[in-house]
């Protein structure tokens, strides 16, 4: 378990990274050309890798390949929401709402051997 809760940890601050390189260049870099903005987001992105890759290699040895690409994904919706209202300043949606209900299914899922 805390091989789970580490790759967990690592995994939120890579979201973090990779979340402000695919999309934080759309308001700081808008008027920039878009070779500067991919620049710049392939070196956060550089960051996000060196988070990623040894959360991956731990979650590795407590979990299957399905269910660390589950987890990666409510983790990413998780951070991606609070980046999209509080930085990008667009409206909070209902459909987030909806979007993580159907993860939680997907964990359910993914999961449900591990429960029993």
């Amino acid at each position: 378990m805390q091989a789970i809760l580490i790759s967990i940890s690592l995994l939120v601050c890579s979201n973090v990274f990779m979340t402000f390189a695919w999309y934080a260049h759309l308001k700081e870099l808008n008027t920039k050309p878009w070779l500067v903005a991919a620049l710049v987001s392939w070196g956060i992105a550089l960051f996000e890798y060196l988070l990623q890759v040894p959360a991956n290699r731990i979650a590795y040895t407590e979990l299957n390949l399905g269910q660390m690409k589950i987890m990666q994904e409510v983790i990413t919706l998780l951070v991606f929401v609070p980046f999209s209202v509080f930085y990008m300043k667009e409206p909070l949606k209902l459909d987030y709402l909806w979007a993580g209900l159907c993860l939680l299914g997907a964990v359910f899922f993914i999961f449900r051997a591990k429960l029993h």
